[in-house]
Order: structure tokens, then sequence, then C-alpha cells
């Protein structure tokens, strides 16, 4: 800190502010400590003894002091400015301190009333912390005034960003752990401050914590000296400030004077950019906040060192209850707190400990922008039919599905331009996807410079790319709990890069769902395309199906997953999902042309039902069960199944073809392990009880069987799917290589419905030749035969493959 600084700081706090600071910081790390430790007497009225110590000891008492600094410092802010405020609390398990903040300031309380604020409520906000029917350690959905939850880590500082877009008054402080920084998701969190307009957006206010260590290991970012440290802050584009000491009082003073130099300065840069018009893109003030890791706790324990050491991190006094050394010590660092002065004798915060707190939904734990679904509102949704291809004749005409609900989005942007409270995020591909209609509406955010050459890239975009999964996964995970809505476009291979985080938001959902008090927020929306059966371009790199199989996993209740086989299947189910909440819907289309098979409003039954037969591609007359059901998930198997099933009407016409779409891959699984899942009569009475089903699947075929390995026809169900063969090829080549092509499913029939594999044998040999009559055309012609790529519903495409063995008739 340098010498004006300095002096500053010395002069931001009068003598009656920083004790009241410094109380309410001992009051915090007093509440953090008995969180972790005590059952009963909460305000030490006894001598410590054993019975009231936990018998299982859990919780992280290293990043707790830190965290309950800033949170003191924040109430000050917010009280003296009036701020509109949210706080992101980064380090993994510093659920006691902000647990014990939101107690003293009310919030908690008046979330679980029978935590009352005096000493009962005490006592139960201590046996409850990490205790069978309590409360997590960490920051979690039950914690008020979070959108963040902790354990894993690496998002805090996107989520951020995600809260502060499109909430122009809102400041949101990011507590980033120094364990954190370490991760990539972090690391490249830095950037977002380039996609961040100081005109229509919010701020965010990053506080690097520095306590050194890890769980048994010093951090990165704490041991490279500070001008290093500058350097690469200032390269992300961040002026830090320096708050660095171990003695309170001159801690207080440092912090309390940052504070007020980074707020001056986000406001000097929103007030240049809003009123006077100034763009170019500012350097954002950041805190490094540099203190002992277990601030104030047992400086030695056993004769070895504990604060500011690694052994600080969870539990520095683990042997309570059986080493009276340890309870005194536990004692003595208790009532260093001088817990006396800080409650009175009912266990209630005395007025001076109160004084920084601010009132009613400023407190960052009331805050309603950490409890998104007060705030969020219906999107203005269009008709579907002003977007709806018309379908004269199924089959024969094509269109690229995901361009179709481009426009349907673009109507989207449009009516929402004044309320800003809808995003579309992906990586580097909305116009590889099909989704360019939205640049008539918005442009890509985008605050750093722009040349001549570049195109729809706007200070206030509201389409957001860069290429990391994982921004675009915080982004909008911190925009949708903050009430807003969005979609995030992918390829689908690349999905998995956020795994993890699909994880933690689904875990969020569900638990979220649990509370009363947390109202349901805006689903997260994945469109998955450039998926794997049209990644023939880009070869075995860009082909991966498996994030449906992942999040399918996932808790029935929150997870959802589409495969809409044409462009008005796709918009009846966008639909469903942008009106939806408290889901993760994994919508799969197709973004190359498609064929159009069902008209709007059959489209919208058929996504209703979710899985449901098509009696006008297949052979029933309604007099007897099918001979073989032809089923199928995905546009690219709808197409090779109906492919298929013309083959079988016009050469085994005598056979009884039922031919079964799904739509929703829930409705496979039992309804008593789905909302969405058939009864075991629907299911038998849609795919029969004893007949061979041939399954042709998008994905990775054991997905099926797993999903309908309980249904009595299981045994006669075959799928096909993705079988990891896949190279840079021709799009008929990936369903040969994997053996999900037309010719595979019809010689699959003849193998599996009794008595066909020797009646129709010549049949069957006519199928494996035209595969082998493909693999020959494609390596001398690099396209596909023309009885594919001429290939529609209703054509004589695709008969000569049968004309041999029917003597020519």
């Amino acid at each position: 800190m340098d010498d004006a600084t300095a002096s500053a700081a010395a002069e931001a706090l009068s003598d009656t502010e920083l004790a009241a600071l410094d109380a309410h910081w001992r009051a915090a790390n007093y509440l953090a400590v008995g969180q972790i430790y005590l059952l009963a007497n909460p305000l030490l009225t006894e001598p410590l003894r054993p019975e009231h110590i936990k018998p299982r000891l859990l919780g992280h008492w290293g990043t707790s002091p830190g965290l309950n600094l800033v949170h003191t410092h924040l109430n000050r802010v917010i009280r003296a400015r009036g701020l509109d405020a949210l706080c992101v609390w980064g380090p993994g398990h510093g659920g006691p301190a902000v647990l014990a903040n939101s107690w003293l300031e009310g919030t908690y309380s008046e979330t679980y009333p029978d935590v009352s604020r005096d000493a009962e409520g005490m006592e139960r906000l201590f046996r409850q912390f990490s205790f069978p029917g309590g409360v997590p350690s960490h920051v979690a959905p039950e914690t008020p005034g979070s959108i963040h939850e902790g354990g894993e880590l690496g998002y805090s500082l996107t989520h951020a960003y995600g809260a502060a877009f499109d909430n122009p008054h809102l400041v949101v402080t990011c507590v980033i752990g120094d364990g954190e920084a370490e991760t990539g998701p972090l690391a490249a969190s830095w950037h977002s401050n380039k996609f961040l307009d100081p005109v229509h957006d919010g701020a965010v206010l990053p506080v690097l914590h520095l306590n050194g260590y890890k769980i048994a290991n010093p951090t990165v970012l704490a041991r490279l000296p500070e001008a290093e440290l500058d350097d690469l802050l200032r390269g992300y584009g961040h002026e830090p400030l320096h708050v660095t000491g171990d003695d309170p009082a001159t801690v207080h003073r440092a912090m309390a004077a940052a504070m007020d130099k980074a707020l001056n300065r986000i406001e000097e840069i929103q007030r240049t950019a809003r009123r006077d018009g100034v763009q170019a893109r500012p350097h954002w003030p950041m805190i490094v906040l540099r203190t002992p890791k277990g601030w104030t706790g047992p400086a030695e324990v056993d004769g070895l060192p504990v604060e500011n050491t690694w052994r600080a991190h969870q539990v520095p006094l683990s042997g309570v209850r059986e080493n009276p050394e340890h309870l005194r010590h536990l004692e003595n660092w208790l009532r260093s707190y001088r817990p006396e002065e800080l409650f009175d004798t009912a266990g209630r915060p005395v007025p001076q400990v109160l004084a920084c707190v601010p009132g009613g939904g400023r407190r960052l734990g009331a805050t309603p922008h950490a409890n998104g679904g007060l705030l969020v509102r219906e999107l203005p949704l269009p008709a579907l039919e002003e977007h709806a291809v018309a379908v004269d004749k199924r089959g024969t005409t094509l269109h690229e599905p995901t361009r179709v609900l481009g426009a349907l989005l673009a109507d989207v942007m449009r009516a929402t331009a004044e309320r800003r409270d809808f995003r579309v995020v992906g990586p580097d591909e909305t116009e590889s996807n099909r989704l360019g209609a939205l640049y008539d509406v918005t442009a890509k955010a985008w605050q750093a410079e722009v040349y001549a050459t570049d195109e729809h890239l706007a200070r206030d975009g509201r389409v957001m790319e860069v290429l990391s999964e994982h921004l675009c996964q915080g982004w909008l995970e911190g925009y949708l709990l903050t009430g807003r809505h969005g979609l995030f476009s992918s390829y689908e291979a690349f999905a998995h890069i956020v795994d993890s985080m699909v994880n933690q938001h689904i875990k969020w959902l569900r638990t979220s769902r649990r509370l009363t008090w947390r109202r349901p927020i805006a689903s997260l929306n994945y469109l998955l395309t450039s998926h794997v059966w049209r990644q023939d371009h880009n070869g075995f790199s860009h082909q991966d199906p498996g994030f449906v199989d992942h999040v399918l996993n996932k808790s029935p209740e929150v997870v959802r997953v589409y495969l809409p086989p044409d462009a008005n299947t796709l918009l009846s189910v966008a639909d469903h999902a942008l009106r939806s909440r408290d889901y993760v819907n994994v919508i799969v289309p197709g973004k190359q042309p498609t064929f159009d098979w069902l008209s709007m409003e059959e489209a919208r039954a058929h996504c209703a039902r979710g899985a449901g037969a098509w009696p006008w591609a297949g052979t029933e007359d309604g007099t007897r069960e099918p001979d073989v059901v032809l089923a199928c998930a995905g546009d690219v198997p709808t197409q090779e199944t109906l492919a298929a099933a013309e083959l079988l009407r016009r050469h085994a016409p005598e056979l009884a073809v039922r031919v079964v779409n799904v739509v929703d891959m829930a409705r496979l699984m039992p309804h008593e392990e789905h909302p969405h899942g058939m009864t075991d009569p629907e299911f038998d009475a849609l795919f029969t009880r004893d007949r061979p089903v041939v399954f042709a699947y998008h994905g990775y075929p054991w997905l099926i069987h797993r999903l309908a390995y309980r249904r009595a026809g299981h045994a006669n169900l075959h799928v096909r799917g993705y079988k990891e063969e896949g190279t840079t090829t021709t799009p008929f080549d990936m369903v040969v290589r994997n053996d999900l092509d037309r010719y595979r499913l019809v010689m699959d029939v003849v193998d599996r419905v009794p008595g066909l594999s020797v009646r129709l044998i010549a049949l069957r040999q006519a199928m494996a030749d035209m595969r082998s009559r493909h693999h020959d055309w494609i390596r001398e012609h690099g396209t596909d035969m023309p009885e594919i790529a001429d290939w529609t519903w209703g054509s004589s495409a695709g008969t000569e493959e049968v004309h041999a063995w029917r003597g020519g008739s």
C-alpha cells in the first residue's frame, strides 16, 4: 500500500466505526468456530466440557476469517452508499462464515424461524452445521443470499459476471480463494470483463483472497512477488488494490479504504460510460486481500504451527473431546473473541455488532437477486405458427431446423430488447449453428477493440461468444439464478467440457426444489447441434453424443432430454423448454437440411406425448399386432428408420411394421423413476411385449437398454446407435460405419422376425450388397450414392438394390 493509500485508510474510519466493524467481525468469527465445534453451551456460560463438543468435527476454518472480513466491510459500504449488492463466495467450504453473517443480519432467522437470533437459535445454528439432518459445510442453496455452490472450485467469477449482465444497478462482489484461482475455469474467467458493458450491465468487484495455502500445499498466486502478480492482474484488465496484514485494526482501515476506492472507481466508470458516452474499455478495480490462513485461530497446536499454515485449513483442533489440552485451547480461542461483549445475556447480538448491517432487502442474505425466481418474468414467446414450416407432403421438403428456431429466438430477442433479460451464449458457433437471425436484432457482446473487418460486434450485444464452454456455462448459470432467461448453443461433442458444471447446477436445482422459500427460476437450456452424425467433415474428434447419457444419470425431477426429428418438433420442444422452470433441458437437433415429417399441429401433439407411433410410416392395418417395431430417436436415425420402413413396405409388403418415434428420452424410463416415464401398460401398448423392436438411436446404444431394462419386452429390444466408429467421411458413411443405416436396419428385421431369415434371404443379401456398393462408391466419387443423396419419402430412389432378386420386375 503506497503512502497516499495508507493515509486514506487512516482517515476512512472513525474510532467508533472501527470498533463497530471489529465487533461484527469478531462476532462472525465466534459463530464460525462455534458451528464447527459446539453442540451446546453456545455462549460459554459455563466452562467448556467434552459433552459440549460435536462427536464428528467437520468444516473449514482457514478461509472463514477472511470471508467474515469481506462480509463485514460489504455491510458497511452497502449501508453507507445504499448499494444494490450481491456476493459470490468462491472459497469452497466457507459455509461457517456465510451462515454466521446471515444469522447476524437476521435473514437466517427470517428464513428458518426455528433458528432464532438468540441463544436458543445460536445453539441450533451450531448443532445443524455439518450434522445429520442439518446443513452442508459449504455455501449451498440452503444458505440465504447464495447463488453459488461451494465445494467444487473454479466457477465463482463467471457466476458473478453472469449475475451482473443486464443488471445495471447491481454490484457483485466475488471472493476468489487462492486455491480456486489455480483452476482453468477461473483463469479464463478473468476475461469476462471484456464482455461487461458499463452502460447496460452492473459491476463485478473481485476480491482475490490470498491466505497462502490449500488443503496441504501453498498456493501459486500467494507465492508470486507482488509486482509479478500485479502485472498478471493488470494484463487481465484489472487495477489491483492491495490489503495486507495480520493486525485487525490496520487491516480494517485498509479494507475500508480499498472498498471505497474500488466503488468510487466503479461509479466513475459507469458515469462516464452512461452519461458521457465514453467507450474505451476500462480497467476495473479489484482487491487483493492477504491475511493469514486461519487468522485469529490457534497459533500452535501440539508443538506445531497452525495459524498462517496449511494446518489451519480445516479443523485446527481435532481431538477436543479426548484431549483436555485441545479442549482448553478451544475454550481460550472462543473466549478470545470476547463473546460477552458481542451478545447480550439472551444471546442476541448487541447494537454495536449490528451497527454496520444494512436493512431489509439490501442485506446480502436478503437480496432478491440471490433468489432469482422472485424477479423472473415470463418470456414473450411468439406463436409457433409464425415460424412453422409447411408440410404438404411428408419427407419431401427440407429445412435446417436450427435456422428455423433461430428466427423464433430472434423474435424473443426483439421482444426483450427493453427488458434485457434474455441472452444466447455459445463458444464460437452461433452463425455456424444456423442461429444467425439473432444478428438481425442484436450483436455479440464485445468491449475490446473492433476492426473494420469484424461483424456483429457491439458493446450492448446480447449474444455472447467466447471459446470457453466453462465461461458460457457459468455466465448463463449466474444469469438464470438472478432471474433471467437464456440458451446455451454448442457443438454436441464439446458439451462434455461442462459435465461437472452441469452436475452442480442440477444438484442446486434439486435442492432448491425442496426449499419452499426458493422460487423457481428459468430452466438451463442446451441446444446441442453440429451433432455426431453430421460431423463427417470434422471427423472423429468432433463426434460424441454422450452428453445425454451423462445428464440422464442425474436427478429425474430436474433433467429432460429431447431429440426432435424435424423443424416443427424442434419449435415445439424449444417453446416448452423456454417456458419451463427449474429444469435442465438438453435439446439435440440437426442444423443441416432435414426432412420435414410433421405439421405444426402434429408436432405439438407428438411432442406432448413424447413418444408415439407414426401410422402413416408403418404398414399396420389395426387387425393384429405388428410383426416388428421400428423405433427411432434423433433426426438422422428417424430418416434411416423411415427409409428402412419404406424398403420393407415395398419389398416385404406382407410384413406388419409399426414405426415409433421418441422425442422425450425420459419416456422410456419407468414412471416410478421419472415423472415423464411411461407406465408398463403404456410402454407395452406402444412397443409390444413380445415382438422384435429394432431401435435406431442417436447416441450410444446401451443408454436405451439402460432406460428400458425393466420392461417386459426388453429381451426383444435390439438397439443400433453410435459405436465410436467415426472419421472424416460422407454423411451416410457415418451411419454405415456404426450399423445405423437403412440397409442394416432391414437386415436386422430379417434376422429378428421369426421365419424371415429363410423367406427373405435374398432381400438380406441385397441389403448387404448395397452396403458394399456404398463402400466402393464413396472411395471413388467422394460423395454418397444417388440412391441416398436423392432419396425422399415415397420416391423410387433406393429401389434398385432389390431389382435383381425380384427378377427385374
